[in-house]
């Protein structure tokens, strides 16, 4: 079996659509006959089943369990698909264990890579319109504002009730808007706990669920005791960077995904154990992104809006870690060059271009 999560509208459905065989064995856990098949067990005469949103079923791991294991499936080389706008990484615990009986593929919005962009102006359209492939593909902002309205209130309305156990649903809403404000920043849920007027559990609990409906994601410190990292402030982002009101910001947003979207890729397909972390330590030194191996900095990036002088904080980490690749990158400078401490200086599209 092969599991493909990822949020809501970034072109599962559609991929999963387009694989040979696909058609006859598709079934969609929303659309009313097709739930009715799946519970009876009347399954298309096929070779590929692809079961979408079938995690909304409370007893789903038992029931693909049961049909990975069934002899017919075996026999006759059956192939299982399942889709899912949800962490189907963390929706499998609770019941019986789907261990060992599947992969686990992250799809991510559009990428310059995937898109093959080349120009400034092609980048400031991918910032400013974002990754999900409907807005993107209108190349129209209006319509971007609007589809991106509309994707926040269906997965409040929808994708959290039909999987959560929120009762506030106004609240959270209201959480939903004020996040993008606080992108870049260490995120302290004491201070969305007190504009929102609820309990600490409740605001990290609602951060818990956007995070596993893919709406936003969290990045951990780097720690370290040779820099006295800071160990308990995570940084958050958006899948959806479009949401983010300022342009650095928004920027240092879509960096965030490209480099998360490459280590997801790396994770998935190559069984890498690697992460996304951001380095500051108690001094304020900070660098916005490091991709580590275990505890061993193999990337660092430092994101600018426009040409700058290299960072104060990522020399300070350079020179502490010197086998560390280190990039600042900008979303409309033009310089590129090496600096005598071994740091690349490049437009963003020089980076963001090399990865998936």
């Amino acid at each position: 079996m092969v599991f493909v999560a990822g949020p809501r509208q970034v072109g599962k459905t559609t991929l999963a659509r387009t694989l040979p065989g696909a058609g006859a064995g598709y079934l969609n856990w929303d659309v009313a006959e097709d739930r009715e098949r799946i519970l009876r067990r009347e399954l298309p005469a096929t070779g590929l089943w692809v079961f979408d949103e079938i995690h909304k079923y409370r007893d789903w791991r038992n029931y693909l369990k049961g049909l990975y294991d069934a002899r017919e499936t075996r026999r006759h080389g059956m192939r299982i698909l399942v889709t899912g706008s949800a962490r189907l990484d963390l929706y499998r615990f609770g019941g019986d264990s789907l261990q060992g009986r599947y992969h686990l593929l992250r799809l991510h919005p559009l990428s310059a890579a995937e898109l093959g962009l080349r120009t400034p102006a092609e980048l400031r359209d991918l910032l400013t319109l974002g990754g999900f492939p409907e807005p993107y593909l209108r190349s129209s902002q209006v319509e971007a504002r609007r589809w991106s309205r509309q994707h926040r209130t269906l997965l409040i309305r929808e994708e959290v009730t039909a999987l959560e156990r929120v009762q506030d649903l106004g609240t959270l809403e209201l959480l939903m808007l004020r996040l993008p404000e606080l992108v870049g920043s260490p995120l302290s849920i004491n201070a969305i706990r007190e504009d929102l007027q609820v309990s600490h559990q409740t605001a990290a609990a609602w951060l818990q669920v956007f995070e596993r409906l893919y709406a936003i994601f969290r990045l951990p410190p780097f720690g370290a005791p040779a820099v006295r990292a800071v160990k308990k402030e995570q940084k958050h982002y958006h899948v959806d960077w479009s949401v983010v009101p300022d342009e650095a910001a928004r920027f240092e947003n879509l960096v965030a995904c490209h480099l998360l979207k490459w280590v997801h890729h790396q994770q998935d397909t190559r069984g890498r154990d690697v992460e996304l972390r951001y380095f500051r330590d108690t001094d304020g030194r900070e660098v916005d992104f490091l991709i580590v191996d275990g505890r061993r900095p193999l990337r660092c990036v430092e994101c600018k809006w426009a040409d700058a002088p290299v960072d104060k904080g990522l020399r300070y980490f350079k020179v502490r870690f010197p086998d560390c690749d280190a990039w600042q990158i900008s979303a409309t400078g033009t310089k590129d060059y090496v600096n005598r401490d071994g740091i690349r200086v490049a437009p963003a599209l020089t980076l963001l271009g090399s990865l998936v």
